[in-house]
């Protein structure tokens, strides 16, 4: 079997995501035949080599799981935080899933679960051009105007947003599709127009519907749903 780059090795094993594999080889917490590795890049013979992290051998999954979740308000889109409520805990499967992408705290929606690493490259690289869209109320009611900036991209984090297509659903609601997922993204654009938003629920990625599945309850990706966005 050929090498495999070690932060690919843990996202597979549905110990994380690509990205927090790295975290956690930096912070030290990974180990290759009872040596700490913190280089990035380190790859490592899955069949042969003797992976652990925490002081747990980690095995490959042979199951590929995919999961539509409604996220509810007030659960952590994450794996593990101490003290809150993580949307891990409405999920009860025997293999180990993670989310793709965020919802914050207060936002809530689709999200989608899986121990396949491949699609949460594939779901989050702008290159991909997967959308997302949301269901948004303001506080006060948002001008033409406003909706127009936002939608033809803003300054924000040191780049710009790309363009976003943006439905008016009433004075204070709009639904808009991003093909990105930058931080709270939504929230800093709408205060860049001097409003604030009081409710965000995102309503499809990709092909995948919110549709049907009541707040706090998951299903399994249909077939068809999952080639969509594995090819």
């Amino acid at each position: 079997m050929p090498l495999m780059r070690l932060q690919k090795f843990l996202s597979q094993a549905g110990i994380c995501s690509r990205r927090k594999g790295e975290e956690y080889i930096k912070a030290g917490l990974v180990r290759v035949n009872n040596t700490v590795v913190t280089e990035l890049g380190t790859k490592i013979d899955p069949v042969n080599d003797r992976v652990e992290f925490k002081g747990k051998v980690v095995t490959p999954e042979n199951d590929l799981v995919y999961i539509a979740l409604n996220k509810p308000k007030g659960y952590v889109t994450s794996c593990s935080q101490a003290g809150e409520k993580i949307v891990i805990d409405l999920i009860d499967i025997p293999q180990r899933v993670y989310p793709i992408g965020r919802l914050d705290k207060d936002s809530t929606g689709l999200l989608i679960l899986t121990n396949d690493g491949n699609l949460h490259h594939r779901l989050l690289h702008p290159s991909f051009d997967h959308e997302k869209e949301y269901d948004v109320t303001v506080s006060s009611p948002i001008t033409d105007g406003a909706l127009q900036n936002i939608a033809g991209g803003m300054p924000m984090m040191g780049t710009r947003t790309r363009p976003a297509e943006i439905i008016r659903l009433s004075a204070r609601r709009f639904r808009i599709v991003l093909k990105e997922g930058k931080n709270r993204q939504i929230r800093r654009m709408v205060r860049k127009v001097g409003n604030h938003v009081t409710r965000l629920k995102r309503l499809r990625i990709s092909n995948i519907k919110l549709k049907g599945l009541d707040e706090g309850t998951w299903r399994y990706l249909t077939e068809k749903e999952k080639k969509a966005l594995t090819t």
